[in-house]
């Protein structure tokens, strides 16, 4: 099982997003810890559907986001990366403003495959969704 890399830190992982698209989008790692990560997606037009709630691509946006930067957090000793094979979604709810939160956490850390599973909620607490994603870990070629 992979570990918290000892050189991750919320401001390493939060200094990776401008330019990219969850800084696009004003995500933010707020929390790191082993297995788990809390993000937040704040509310405005960019991440609305025109029927004015929250677009469904923007859940993905956030759960994948929380569930990557956990995954590049947890590499295992001597990966180089890891990329997304596989993600599914149940959308539970919506919002319409504020902000909207994602904890990820860890189901497994292997040495070729991580399974990270997210919930995300509006800042009362209601659950807008949940997501499940496998990612497959990058090495080096020799």
């Amino acid at each position: 099982m992979s570990t918290l890399r000892a050189d991750m830190s919320v401001a390493k992982l939060n200094a990776w997003s401008p330019g990219c698209l969850p800084g696009h989008h004003g995500f933010e790692v707020l929390e790191l810890e082993q297995g788990r990560l809390i993000a937040k997606l704040p509310l405005g037009p960019e991440v609305m559907a025109p029927n004015g709630f929250l677009h469904a691509a923007s859940v993905v946006l956030l759960a994948d986001s929380a569930c990557g930067y956990g995954a590049i957090a947890h590499l295992p000793e001597g990966a180089s990366n890891f990329t997304t094979i596989e993600l599914k979604t149940n959308f539970l709810s919506t919002a319409k403003e504020g902000e909207v939160l994602c904890e990820a956490r860890a189901v497994h850390l292997g040495r070729t495959t991580q399974v990270w599973d997210a919930e995300v909620r509006r800042a009362d607490g209601t659950k807008i969704a949940l997501f499940r994603c496998t990612q497959m870990i990058l090495w080096p070629k020799t």
